[in-house]
């Protein structure tokens, strides 16, 4: 009781800027965790501007506020420093959705295909692939494999439908998604629409078809972000994690965000319970014990590393 009352009085936010500068550690949060911890992370973005974060900090500790995939991700870019996630336990759906062993198999059963695989996957699945790409550079990454080639896309079916309609490039396509894009309501969505009708739906492409064709704009997460900004409208119903809602509505303060039914119907919105595992006391916890750390075997994050960095390598080249 004594110990729970102690708890209760500590100022998380004071403490957690204390531990970030006395252990030269940088913390990056995902536009998806809660907006409290957007608000004192170093740096908040999508899974892309997060991997170049990471390649590139000089911190000696990497606080990763996000699930599992993301962290191991930062601990293959740097492989010499400590990373650190908050709970083990921010695993992903559509990482669990590409299990290892299936995907090789898979990619067994199409030879001589170069396989692309988003960045929501495991470094095991990383391992298997040529290039990682993320939602904000995709289309680019396929753009640039010769017409000739032939490509494996995975795990998210949405995304990888998505990519091909765009570029025009057939693909042998990876059944998996994202429980939380593939849950939201058509009928829900057509229904905010049709009760906001100046109001427009902006989608990411993890979401099935039926929603990205009623939708004005499509877009990475950051895409969405920035889109919100710039566009003169004053109401969006968003398609994506409502974690985002809170760095929109900060750059956006005299606009509406409205985001957009899960099929449940339970509430006016469909979140990652994964990536709200996360919260200020953990964040707290993991500066001040660093841990739960990410550990790899060295050999696995060579073996990822050379697919991750052949993104980061394109990414710059096109400026993204």
């Amino acid at each position: 009781m004594e110990k729970r009352q102690e708890e209760n009085s500590i100022n998380y936010f004071e403490e957690i800027k204390k531990f970030r500068k006395e252990k030269n550690a940088i913390i990056l949060a995902h536009y998806y965790v809660d907006g409290e911890i957007q608000d004192i992370a170093d740096f908040t973005g999508d899974s892309l501007a997060l991997s170049q974060k990471a390649a590139e900090t000089d911190a000696d500790i990497i606080v990763f506020v996000g699930v599992h995939f993301m962290a191991e991700t930062a601990k293959i870019l740097s492989p010499s420093k400590k990373v650190l996630l908050p709970d083990l336990e921010a695993g992903c759906s559509l990482a669990d959705s590409c299990p290892t062993k299936e995907f090789d198999e898979f990619i067994k059963l199409h030879p001589n295909h170069t396989v692309v695989s988003y960045i929501n996957t495991t470094a095991e699945v990383k391992a298997l692939t040529d290039i990682v790409c993320t939602s904000s550079n995709a289309v680019e990454i396929i753009r640039t494999i010769p017409e000739g080639e032939k490509i494996i896309f995975g795990p998210d079916r949405n995304l990888g439908n998505y990519i091909s309609r765009l570029t025009g490039r057939k693909m042998v396509i990876w059944d998996g998604a994202c429980h939380v894009h593939n849950e939201f309501s058509l009928e829900g969505i057509l229904k905010l629409k049709e009760e906001n009708p100046n109001a427009k739906l902006i989608s990411h492409p993890e979401c099935p078809k039926p929603i990205l064709l009623v939708s004005d704009f499509i877009g990475s997460t950051k895409a969405l972000v920035d889109f919100s900004v710039k566009d003169p409208s004053n109401k969006f119903i968003v398609a994506t994690e409502p974690g985002v809602l809170h760095e929109m509505k900060k750059l956006s303060k005299n606009k509406e965000f409205i985001p957009a039914p899960g099929e449940s119907g339970e509430c006016a919105c469909s979140e990652c319970e994964y990536m709200k595992k996360n919260s200020i006391e953990k964040l707290y916890l993991c500066l001040k014990n660093e841990t739960p750390e990410i550990l790899m075997e060295k050999e696995l994050m060579d073996n990822a590393r050379s697919s991750i960095n052949k993104m980061l390598d394109i990414s710059k080249k096109l400026g993204l």
